[in-house]
Parts: C-alpha cells; sequence; structure tokens
C-alpha cells in the first residue's frame, strides 16, 4: 500500500471461494480490512482464517434486506465505519433457457439482481450519511453479452449494470463513489459448475482467467475509483459493441461454440482446468 492510500474497511460478498476470497485475500495484503459475507457461513469463516487477523467473516443472504441492515449494523459498530462494500455474490443455474424451472430463472434474479440492488439501497444511506463510501459491483462480461446456457445470469447481470449505472448518476453530487467491473471467465467453483453442462460450451471457447489475477484487478479499479473496469480490458471494446448486434451474436455463437465444446471435452478429460 502507497503512503497516499489509507487503510479501508471492506465488506466482500459471496467471499467464501472464487472471486471473492482471492478479492479478499488481495485486499488484505494491501493492509486493508476485510469483512467476508457468505450464505455459506463455514466457507465463510475458512476463508477468513485463512487470511488472518484481518479479516472476520459473517453470514449474508444477499436476497434478505433484514439480513443486510444486520450485518451493516456490525460492522458499524465493530469497525465505527464501512468504507467499500464490493457486491460479488453471484449463483447460476446453468441450461437452455427453456429447459430451466421457472423458479430457477427467478431465483437467479432474485440474487444476482435484486441481492446486489438491496445491498447498494442499504448501504447508501450510511455512506452518505458518514460522508463517504464507495459502492463496488462485481458484474460480468455477460452484462453486454444475451448469452446461452446461462441466460437468466445474462439477464440479471444486464439489469445490475443498468441498475448501477443509473444509481450513480443519480449520486453523482453525493460524497459516494462507484465502481462497476466486468471479468470474463474465470477459475472458480461457479465455473466448475458450468463445466459440467454441454449448454455451456461457449464459455470454454477463450481461456478462463485465474481469481487471482481478477482480483488483483478489482483491488487496483478500486483504490483508483475507476468507474467501470473490464478484464481483461482488451476484451472491452468487443463486448460492448457485439452485444448490440444480433446477427453478428448468433455468428459469433456458430464459429466459437464448436471450439468451446472441444475445450470442454479436453478439459473433462483432464479432470478440470485444460
Amino acid at each position: 500500500m502507497s503512503r497516499k492510500q489509507k487503510a479501508k474497511v471492506m465488506l466482500i460478498t459471496g467471499a467464501a471461494s472464487g472471486i471473492g476470497a482471492a478479492t479478499a485475500q488481495a485486499a488484505a495484503r494491501q493492509g486493508h480490512r476485510v469483512i467476508l459475507a457468505d450464505i455459506n457461513e463455514p466457507g465463510a469463516h475458512a476463508a477468513a482464517a485463512g487470511i488472518g487477523p484481518n479479516a472476520s467473516a459473517r453470514r449474508l443472504d444477499i436476497r434478505s434486506e433484514e439480513n443486510w441492515n444486520a450485518v451493516l449494523d456490525e460492522v458499524w459498530s465493530e469497525h465505527g465505519r464501512l468504507d467499500v462494500l464490493i457486491n460479488n455474490a453471484a449463483i447460476v443455474h446453468t441450461g437452455f433457457a427453456a429447459n430451466v424451472p421457472v423458479e430457477k430463472h427467478r431465483h437467479t434474479l432474485d440474487t444476482n439482481f435484486m441481492g446486489a440492488a438491496i445491498g447498494m439501497l442499504a448501504a447508501l444511506p450510511r455512506f452518505k450519511a458518514q460522508g463517504s463510501g464507495h459502492l463496488v459491483t462485481i458484474a460480468s462480461m455477460v452484462a453486454f453479452l444475451p448469452f446461452p446456457g446461462i441466460a437468466s445470469y445474462a439477464a440479471a447481470k444486464h439489469a445490475l449494470r443498468a441498475f448501477h449505472h443509473a444509481l450513480a448518476i443519480e449520486e453523482r453530487h453525493s460524497p459516494v463513489s462507484f465502481t462497476i467491473v466486468y471479468p470474463t471467465a474465470t477459475e472458480t467453483p461457479m465455473l466448475e459448475q458450468e463445466a459440467q453442462d454441454d449448454a455451456m460450451a461457449l464459455a470454454f471457447a477463450g481461456n478462463p482467467m485465474p481469481a487471482e489475477q481478477v482480483a488483483q484487478i478489482i483491488v487496483e479499479a478500486v483504490a483508483k475509483k475507476s468507474a467501470e473496469a473490464y478484464i481483461p480490458p482488451e476484451r472491452g471494446s468487443f463486448v460492448r459493441q457485439i452485444g448490440v448486434k444480433p446477427r453478428a451474436l448468433a455468428k459469433m455463437y456458430e464459429l466459437n461454440a464448436a471450439v468451446g465444446a472441444e475445450k470442454l471435452k479436453a478439459r473433462r478429460a483432464f479432470g478440470g482446468t485444460a
């Protein structure tokens, strides 16, 4: 941590594993205090224990406004402040849309969109009363891409991107900062879940990034208070442009789905990453 950068108190959701846990580790290495929140409480405590004294854990069901307010109350009571809220938690139900039960589509939207939105709205007045605060949204590059195999996941990320930016515009004169991050496919337990479904072949056409590398970019974006961050950066222009071109999207799928299927087959043969 540079001399100009002060240690911050950060609450990270979905932090029991994957990008959330890696981001907590990266932030703690820089001297920040991290609170790992997850509906998987034992996993969050285990991840916090692995980080050390700069980390603690809380159970948080992000779909519950009551749970959000209770956790935020605890954070302010224990630390006297919260500087950064990183909304990272998400779930996935894979499969072509017509084959996924409606209740699973609803579960995805309630968690991946509403869960993060509830957290932002719970933290916002506290940040404004405090006179500072930073809302960080971990979206996905599928926030721009209607992605086959995870249609409702992509829909939730589309909605989350729109909500994040609308709220940021509404609060442009407030003391609250806003950052949204769009990672590509990342080596996490969620990706392992996706790798079990042939409908997800397109996700494996490229090379997934290590969670630790994604986490480092997130921590850097938080430090810089970047409005947006794409991971990897060079993919940003492509996903923004192709996401509004239905025919180009369909062509991309036709060209890359077979490649992804072969890579997914190889991945399974190697028992994991290929």
